[in-house]
């Protein structure tokens, strides 16, 4: 055992001279860079990711369901991401999976257009204007 201590010495010490040598003729290290600032949550983004989620869940239902009125809700959510998350990559990309959320949730269920996937849409679509308008009026200028 006493042989075995002494050879782990000795390589530990054979070991540890030339990376100390080497790290002598280095510049000393610099401090690590500050993590990125992580963006302040706006009062309203858990009802902006919901609006997220309903607008790509409708998405899919309308593409599944051909129906008359506004085909555009990805341009929708692309509007909403430009106006209210230009600056904030980290909250852009919350909205962003919020939307991809709600649409894979809806391929996942409904494969074809039936009155239950109709009826979701109506639902979605209801529950969507609603939240818009609450944004709008509770935190809107």
């Amino acid at each position: 055992m006493g042989r075995r201590i002494c050879f782990l010495s000795a390589l530990l010490v054979s070991v540890a001279m030339p990376v100390s040598s080497y790290a002598a003729s280095q510049k000393p290290p610099q401090p690590p860079a500050p993590p990125p600032q992580e963006s302040k949550p706006a009062p309203y983004d858990d009802k902006l990711a919901r609006l997220s989620e309903i607008l790509g869940a409708v998405q899919y239902l309308r593409t599944l369901c051909p129906s008359t009125g506004p085909q555009e809700w990805r341009k929708a959510m692309g509007d909403i991401l430009a106006a209210d998350t230009a600056n904030e990559p980290q909250r852009k990309q919350r909205m962003t999976a919020a939307f991809n959320r709600g649409y894979r949730t809806f391929a996942a269920v409904h494969t074809s257009c039936t009155p239950a996937a109709l009826s979701a849409e109506e639902k979605y679509r209801n529950e969507g204007a609603t939240l818009a308008q609450e944004i709008t009026s509770r935190f809107g200028n």
